[in-house]
Parts: structure tokens; C-alpha cells; sequence
């Protein structure tokens, strides 16, 4: 199996319909999550919403690239979620996050292992192996927060 398939099942798992790691994944915490759930603070932490604006954010810098376009996203602006003040806005955030999820994933599906050797965009950020390396694991870190907040709020 190739090393793109592998990346890209990881991919799946924790946005889509995995359970291994995680015991979960983002489509499934999402799932019947209201709006007003999403964008309930708790204490000093991120809302859910803020946190899938964030994944999302790099999900769509990364797939900019993937077409060919510039490297454009910067971490100070990845937190910067417009309010969300309806039903209808939240389920826009979650649809356009998890089409970037498959997207991304179906990216990954199709690359050799020569691109993913090929530096991501220039060359001070690494392989495209370590960047997408780098989407997993960060993925996981904030679905363990929205795991957290999901139950603390329910």
C-alpha cells in the first residue's frame, strides 16, 4: 500500500468515519450539534465553532497549494471565525469543513511518493509529507478539545 493511501485513510479517520484512534471523529462529534452549542464558551477555552473555523482555515491554505495557488494562511488570522448568530451559518461552517475534509483526503489519495517528497510550497516548510504528517496530528489535538467541550457543555 502506498504511503498516500495510508496518509489518506488516517485522514479519513479522523475527519470522517474512523474511530481508531480517537474513538471518534469530527463528522461524528458535529453531528446534531446546535449552533448554540457551538458557539458556547467555556471559561478561557475556544469554542467548537472557533475551532472548526481553525482546522478548516489550514484545510483550505493546504488545498490552495495542492491547486497550484500561493501559501496564503497565517496562524494570526486562523482564529479569526465571523459570528455565528443562526442554525444556517454553523451549518454552512460544517459543510464547507468537512467538503474541505474530503477533499483534502481525496488530494492525498492521489499522490506519489514523489510528491510528497517535493517541498510543500518552498522549501523552509518541509515535504508535503511532513505538512500532511502535521494536519493529522493536529487535527487529533483539537478533536480531543472538541470532544472535551462537547461533553462539558452537554
Amino acid at each position: 500500500m502506498s504511503r498516500s493511501i495510508i496518509l489518506a485513510g488516517r485522514l479519513r479517520e479522523v475527519f470522517l468515519n474512523g474511530s481508531w484512534i480517537a474513538n471518534t471523529n469530527y463528522q461524528e462529534v458535529l453531528k446534531d450539534l446546535t449552533w448554540q452549542q457551538a458557539v458556547q464558551k467555556v471559561g478561557s477555552l475556544n469554542t467548537i465553532a472557533a475551532l472548526i473555523f481553525h482546522v478548516n482555515y489550514y484545510l483550505t491554505g493546504f488545498l490552495a497549494v495542492f491547486q497550484g495557488r500561493k501559501l496564503e494562511i497565517h496562524d494570526k488570522y486562523s482564529f479569526n471565525l465571523p459570528p455565528i448568530t443562526s442554525e444556517i451559518e454553523w451549518n454552512k461552517l460544517v459543510c464547507d469543513f468537512l467538503a474541505n475534509s474530503e477533499a483534502f483526503v481525496q488530494k492525498i489519495e492521489k499522490m506519489n511518493d514523489e510528491e510528497l517528497e517535493k517541498p510543500f510550497f518552498e522549501e523552509k516548510y518541509g515535504t508535503f509529507l511532513r505538512n500532511i504528517e502535521g494536519v493529522i496530528e493536529h487535527s487529533y489535538y483539537h478533536l480531543g478539545q472538541i470532544s472535551l467541550i462537547r461533553k462539558i457543555i452537554s
